[in-house]
């Protein structure tokens, strides 16, 4: 654990915590199919060592655990990489295991926007998830979560062993490493993330046609109807948007109840026109344009 770049080495053999979420969809941030490709070595893991979120989470992981430890008498220590006995890619990279409990500890940092996903009993999906996976590969009956808002707010809550979850975790792991060493795509999701690997890993071969499988057909049907329906939807929320514009007349602002509505002036966005800039002064407008990387356009027609 404190030679990083074998840490990093090691999680490319097999799915850690953190990316567990991913393989059941409940990753905010990754789909599965990029974590397929990531695992099947078709594109590099985002590099993540300048991102400041994950700095400074990992420069106040102790903090946090130090804080756990102030306020529950609980005393914790530092483990290893840890490997599920019968599934040796079930990997879990935990921050601190609890002493004399059949226990661990998760340290999370997050600002104060994301305050509201961790009140009461609630926590976000992908962290719940992380926690059964680590209590699945080490055996632990319970995990506790620690959390660190804005810099300023504590919390901390004690997640209990769910033998169902961590069943259907299980039986997702598996399936999803039996893709990654056969090299089968995952199915597809409906993430931005996934769209984007889609397009790392198809680049398109100019002028190839080929004829699509029957189930494109009912892909083609839903996708016209769902797009209907967003014109629909779109009419009628332009519908009521013009309602309160006419309500609210010369008014910037209206109040009913705990809600308020806002038509304000705002200044004009500053352009360029290029057309002309082009035409006037081509030196100029040549030294200062760019292109940019081709793109694969999708279209239905």
């Amino acid at each position: 654990m404190q030679d990083r770049s074998k840490w990093l080495e090691m999680r490319k053999s097999g799915i850690g915590g953190s990316e567990a979420a991913a393989i059941v969809g409940l990753n905010p941030w990754k789909s599965a199919f990029q974590l397929w490709m990531e695992k099947t070595g078709q594109v590099e893991p985002e590099d993540l060592s300048d991102n400041e979120y994950v700095y400074w989470g990992n420069v106040l992981e102790q903090a946090v655990a130090d804080r756990f430890c102030e306020l529950t008498g609980k005393k914790v220590q530092r483990r290893g990489m840890l490997q599920d006995d019968e599934y040796p890619y079930m990997l879990a990279s935990v921050d601190r295991m609890v002493i004399g409990e059949n226990a661990g500890l998760e340290c999370k940092t997050t600002n104060a926007f994301n305050s509201k996903v961790w009140a009461d009993d609630e926590l976000p999906d992908s962290y719940y998830i992380q926690c059964q996976w680590y209590m699945m590969v080490t055996g632990c009956e319970k995990w506790y979560i620690a959390v660190l808002i804005g810099g300023n707010k504590f919390i901390w809550k004690e997640v209990p062993r769910n033998a169902a979850d961590i069943e259907a975790l299980r039986k997702a792991a598996v399936d999803f490493w039996s893709m990654v060493i056969t090299n089968t795509m995952p199915p597809v999701d409906g993430s931005n993330d996934c769209s984007n690997a889609l397009a790392d890993k198809f680049h398109g071969e100019s002028g190839k046609t080929i004829d699509l499988p029957t189930a494109a057909k009912a892909c083609i049907e839903r996708l016209r109807s769902i797009k209907e329906s967003i014109g629909k939807l779109e009419e009628q929320k332009k519908l009521s948007e013009n309602e309160l514009k006419s309500m609210l007349g010369d008014a910037e602002v209206g109040i009913i109840g705990e809600d308020k509505v806002t038509w304000k002036i705002q200044a004009g966005r500053v352009t360029v026109d290029s057309k002309r800039l082009k035409a006037e002064q081509p030196a100029i407008y040549e030294s200062y344009s760019k292109i940019g990387n081709p793109i694969r356009v999708f279209k239905v027609g």
